[in-house]
């Protein structure tokens, strides 16, 4: 099947598919050719691959047809009006069980019914039992009632795209909202001009808490830095609205207490990618800098055993060990001297495990 059919058709099975809101408008476009034309019937069909669906009708039983026998698969052929004045005089539809049975065609007119974009969906036709002409005013008012037909339905097609498009967005807006609000960072999106565009309430309730200043768009994103950081804050700014994001850890005192943060700054582009502002974004890590620390701590506090073990505790057990030995060679017959000596080396062994102990408790490690 060629492209342009398959394009012709997929357009076809979006109208089919279509809520139509202007049912009654469509209805009377069908009873107006029938009046105008001084028929009996008057169709409104959309053609498919296979059918003929029969969408507004007046003096006609049917609803469908197969395309093969559609009049109107001619007019979508062709892309232009059809009239046949008697169809059993006609080689092209003499045959057809439409002429031969009921409704028993004889006289057919149709006007493609074309898209915006080219596509023929179907036609606007009008039908009668007996052989018949249309004088020229009646074949132009039927042409401009196609067109009539044709701009309701994609009314209907626009109307269509314009809510869902409303509804993906409105559900991308609540979906985006819903992060930015039940995020605990602080977000902020600042203009060219450091006015303040957007901001989520874990921002909003922060400034209220700190300076008891209320945010409002539009104003300046400087009227409740931090002072001691707003240099630093404008440069980084002014990085991001260059192209070049920023990320950066800082503390900052505050009058009841000092928080840590994770800044990053980020160009705000628009759909072209025209850079209109920064994303910033502040995250409280001072939990995070504390479990650092506290892990540092307990590094030092690791490397401190492993050079007491190495260093201080080795010359005593050392002592103690040759003094042993000695002992031992004069068959565990100890001199004064000899226990004297090793009673300052198990003290110096005692010492330093003291000294083990008490930096294990938090009372600090005073030499080596």
């Amino acid at each position: 099947m060629p492209l342009k059919e398959l394009e012709r058709i997929a357009a076809v099975n979006r109208f089919l598919k279509l809520e139509i809101s202007k049912e009654k408008e469509l209805q009377e476009i069908v009873a107006l050719a029938a009046q105008i034309c001084d028929t009996p019937t008057a169709l409104i069909t959309l053609i498919d691959a296979d059918t003929q669906h029969i969408k507004f009708k007046t003096g006609f039983a049917l609803s469908k047809t197969s395309r093969k026998e559609a009049f109107c698969d001619h007019v979508v052929r062709q892309q232009e009006t059809l009239i046949v004045s008697d169809a059993s005089q006609d080689s092209r539809f003499a045959g057809n069980p439409l002429v031969l049975n009921g409704p028993r065609i004889r006289f057919y007119a149709g006007v493609p019914l074309l898209t915006g974009d080219g596509q023929a969906l179907g036609s606007l036709c009008v039908i009668d039992q007996k052989p018949r002409e249309l004088s020229v005013l009646q074949v132009q008012m039927l042409q401009g009632l196609s067109k009539q037909v044709i701009q309701l339905l994609e009314f209907d097609t626009s109307l269509k795209v314009l809510k869902e498009q409303y509804v993906a967005a409105r559900n991308a807006e609540i979906k985006l909202r819903s992060f930015f609000e039940s995020e605990t960072s602080c977000h902020l999106l600042i203009g060219k001009n450091m006015e303040i565009l957007a901001y989520n309430k874990a921002l909003e309730a922060f400034v209220w808490n700190m300076y008891q200043v209320k945010i409002l768009p539009e104003m300046k994103v400087t009227d409740y830095i931090n002072k001691a950081y707003t240099a630093d804050f404008l440069a980084n700014y002014q990085l991001a609205l260059s192209g070049q994001p920023v990320k950066l850890e800082r503390r900052l005192d505050y009058p009841d207490r000092t928080i840590w943060w994770y800044f990053s700054f980020d160009p705000a582009r628009n759909d072209d990618g025209t850079i209109i502002g920064v994303s910033y974004n502040a995250t409280d890590v001072t939990q995070l800098m504390l479990e650092r620390q506290k892990s540092a701590d307990q590094q030092n506090f690791l490397n401190a055993i492993a050079w007491s073990q190495s260093h201080e505790l080795r010359r005593p057990v050392a002592s103690v060990m040759g003094l042993m030995n000695v002992i031992k060679e004069a068959d565990y017959q100890a001199e004064k001297e000899e226990l004297l000596l090793m009673e300052n080396a198990i003290g110096e062994l005692d010492q330093r495990v003291r000294h083990i102990i008490a930096l294990a408790e938090g009372k600090g490690y005073t030499g080596r």
